[in-house]
C-alpha cells in the first residue's frame, strides 16, 4: 500500500515559491475551474478525464520531479484520488495542499485566471416539452434463470416547472413499439415481442399507449449531487387500469443547460392485469413462469 503524501499548507507552499525553492503545482480540478481561478503558475491535470495518466507524462515525463497537488476544498476528493494514481504511477514526490484552493484563497492569497462567477442557467417557469430523441423507458423482465431487456418508445410527454420546481408532467408510452435488445438481429426478437403485445401480455391492440402522470415531486435538499433527489409519486395507466407508483430519481441539469432525470423502479405486472406466467395466478408453470416484477429504467430530457 503506497504511503500517504505529505501535506503541505498554503503559507508553507507561498513562502517556499515566494522564496523560489517550491515544487511544481498541480491543479486537478475541472480544466475550466483551473481556467477560472488558479494558484499562480499552476499547471492543469484533471483527474476525472480518461488522459490524466498521458497528460502526466508530459507534464512532469522525471518522476522524481517534486509535485504539489491541490483540489477545491478539505472535503472535495479529487486530490486525494490524484495523489493515489501519481503514487501508483510511480511519482515520488509528491505532496498535498492541505484544504485545496479554499484554503490558498482563505489565508489571502491572489489567484489568476479569468475570474467569471459560475451561474447555474435559470429554468423558465411553464410547461417543458420532453425531447424524444433523447427521452426513454428501457426494461428488464426475468424468469428464474433468464432475462430479456428492451426499451419501449416514448411518444410525448412534458414536465411542468415553477421555477426550479417541478409540479407535474406526464409520459405517454407507445405500447406497440417494444424492442428486445439483447435479441435484437435474431429471428426469436419478433417472436418475444409479437408474446409482448399479444393479449398474453400487453394487449396492444387494445391498449396501444401506457401513461405515467405525476402526482408530486418532492426535493431532496441534502442528496448528493448525482443522487437521488426527487421523491415522486405517480399514476401509471397500462392495459388500461391505473395504479399508483412510488420511486425515487436523480435531477439536474445537462451540458446543455437543460433540465434531465433519470429514474429505476420496478412495478408488480399483475397490479395492471398482466398475468401470463405469474405463479400468483397458475399452478405448475414450469418453464413458463415468469416473475411478476419489471424492472422500468425512465429517462427523460426536455427540449431546450
Amino acid at each position: 500500500m503506497s504511503a500517504s503524501p505529505k501535506l503541505i499548507s498554503a503559507i508553507d507552499l507561498e513562502t517556499q515559491h515566494r522564496a523560489g525553492t517550491g515544487p511544481a503545482i498541480l491543479d486537478v480540478r475541472l480544466a475550466e475551474d483551473h481556467a477560472r481561478d488558479r494558484i499562480p503558475g499552476a499547471l492543469s491535470n484533471c483527474v476525472f478525464e480518461v488522459a490524466v495518466g498521458e497528460r502526466m507524462r508530459t507534464l512532469a515525463p522525471d518522476k522524481n520531479t517534486p509535485l504539489c497537488i491541490y483540489g477545491a476544498n478539505k472535503e472535495s476528493q479529487e486530490a486525494v484520488m490524484a495523489c493515489e494514481k501519481l503514487s501508483r504511477a510511480g511519482y515520488t514526490r509528491v505532496s498535498r495542499l492541505d484544504g485545496g484552493i479554499a484554503a490558498w484563497t482563505g489565508a489571502g492569497f491572489p489567484t489568476e485566471g479569468t475570474h467569471e462567477s459560475v451561474d447555474t442557467p435559470a429554468i423558465p417557469t411553464g410547461r417543458r416539452i420532453l425531447d424524444l430523441g433523447e427521452s426513454r423507458v428501457e426494461w428488464t423482465g426475468r424468469n428464474l434463470l433468464n432475462k430479456h431487456r428492451g426499451s419501449i418508445a416514448i411518444k410525448s410527454g412534458y414536465l411542468d416547472f415553477d421555477g426550479a420546481t417541478i409540479t407535474g408532467g406526464e409520459v405517454v408510452i407507445s405500447m406497440r413499439d417494444i424492442h428486445c435488445d439483447d435479441l435484437a438481429g435474431t429471428p426469436l426478437h419478433d417472436v418475444l415481442v409479437a408474446h409482448l403485445c399479444s393479449d398474453d401480455f400487453f394487449d396492444t391492440e387494445r391498449f396501444p399507449e401506457a401513461k405515467i402522470v405525476l402526482r408530486s415531486v418532492r426535493f431532496d435538499a441534502n442528496a448528493a449531487p448525482g443522487g437521488q433527489n426527487l421523491n415522486v409519486e405517480a399514476d401509471l395507466t397500462l392495459k388500461g387500469v391505473t395504479a399508483p407508483v412510488s420511486f425515487t430519481a436523480s435531477a439536474g441539469l445537462d451540458a446543455d443547460g437543460r433540465p434531465a432525470a433519470q429514474a429505476s423502479f420496478a412495478i408488480d405486472r399483475t397490479q395492471w392485469s398482466v398475468l401470463y406466467g405469474s405463479g400468483k395466478f397458475f399452478h405448475r408453470l414450469a418453464g413458463h413462469l415468469v416473475n411478476d416484477l419489471i424492472e422500468l429504467q425512465l429517462r427523460v430530457v426536455v427540449m431546450a
